[in-house]
């Protein structure tokens, strides 16, 4: 048979093995099969190319005959074809295994409620496994082509001697890339951080958008992004708000004056967490905490929410809403410093000498001055401390 005969045939071949290929991801992608198969979508997507590239290098390597390059660029037509088919079926088998992948993190993804925690867990472990799985057939395929040279099956052989030397060297050189690795599978597999974990790390909160076997990266409240090693989850303590579960009990703080009625302020607030949305409908409280060294009383609004950015908002929310129905119902509970007046007769001027006497006292009697019928000064803490909400 004549080379020219050869050549029509091996064009044909690979003309056909791409055209099967095209029918079949025309087929895929039908409604009818696309409607029941989930998977048929995510194989689409991500094995066109590399079904395209592996069919016709098939196809080649199947119709091609010896000799029909000339003798010259036999073994280099040869080698080309074999180093090229390991790396298409590389490719393919990668491919093939995220889009499978894929259907399950889709399937994780919109899970919520009870089930949305370990559904995260899943997912980390299946995202480093999928990677490690792609590493490592990388690392077997650029063996399998180096060893389809000739020279490199030789020169192998020798190599396996000095193996254990070079093992050794390579380890101590790699050493943080392996540290990474081991701590990359150490933390998808003992579940100490998940994907959408919310976490404060570094006093920074925000949730971990992506994981990595070398890296993690935390996608910060302000849309910033903190990028990590992952041996650093591993030797620094972090927190983990989404631990066991999303959900957050929050709290407010109000500093207001000895006269506030306690009983209504709980009862308000009762009242506006039933009618917000974030509200879980489950924890809440308003306690006396503390008095202040100041005069002025700490009250604790607890509240809890379904996740971190919930509590924050219904915090803010019931902050400024309680804040309001303070000023507007009970203004004489507004925070104030009684201080008092340190001797000056009514209408007399007050010097700057005795209104700083004056201002530097708390608690009544606590001053040396004697009271001569003048009504209290009052003033606004300075350093924040008479401020309503906290």
């Amino acid at each position: 048979m004549s080379s020219a005969v050869n050549w029509i045939i091996l064009v044909v071949a690979v003309l056909a093995a791409v055209v099967a290929v095209e029918l079949l991801r025309r087929l895929l992608r039908s409604r009818r099969v696309n409607g029941r198969f989930s998977l048929a979508g995510p194989i689409v997507e991500r094995c066109t190319w590399p079904g395209f590239a592996t069919a016709g290098l098939v196809a080649f390597n199947t119709g091609y005959a010896p000799g029909m390059s000339g003798r010259s660029f036999e073994f280099a037509v040869q080698q080309t074809i074999t180093v090229l088919l390991i790396a298409c079926v590389a490719w393919l088998v990668v491919q093939a295994a995220y889009a499978v992948t894929d259907v399950v993190l889709a399937r994780l993804t919109s899970i919520e409620g009870a089930g949305n925690r370990r559904a995260r867990r899943i997912r980390t472990q299946i995202t480093l496994v999928r990677r490690v799985a792609a590493a490592v057939i990388i690392v077997v395929s650029a063996g399998a082509m180096l060893f389809s040279f000739p020279a490199v099956r030789a020169l192998g052989a020798g190599l396996l001697a000095s193996a254990g030397i070079a093992g050794v060297v390579a380890g101590i050189a790699a050493q943080s890339t392996l540290s990474n690795l081991i701590a990359g599978l150490q933390l998808a597999f003992s579940d100490a951080i998940r994907l959408d974990d919310a976490v404060v790390v570094d006093g920074e909160w925000g949730r971990i958008e992506e994981l990595t076997l070398t890296y993690v990266v935390v996608r910060l409240w302000d849309e910033r992004r903190l990028i990590l090693p992952v041996s650093y989850f591993t030797a620094t303590p972090f927190e983990n708000w989404t631990r066991y579960e999303s959900r957050v009990v929050g709290h407010v703080l109000f500093y207001v004056d000895w006269s506030v009625p306690v009983d209504e302020l709980r009862a308000e607030l009762y009242r506006l967490l039933r009618e917000h949305p974030l509200w879980d409908q489950k924890d809440w409280t308003l306690q006396v905490t503390d008095v202040r060294p100041n005069g002025l009383v700490e009250l604790r609004a607890l509240m809890s929410a379904s996740d971190a950015p919930s509590v924050w908002d219904l915090k803010c929310d019931m902050r400024e809403a309680m804040i309001a129905y303070v000023r507007r119902e009970h203004p004489q509970a507004l925070p104030r410093f009684r201080v008092e007046d340190g001797g000056v007769r009514p209408g007399e001027a007050v010097g700057p000498r005795d209104d700083a006497r004056m201002i530097a006292d708390g608690a009544p009697g606590g001053g040396a001055g004697r009271s001569t019928g003048g009504g209290p000064f009052r003033r606004a803490a300075a350093d924040g401390r008479g401020t309503l909400g906290a």
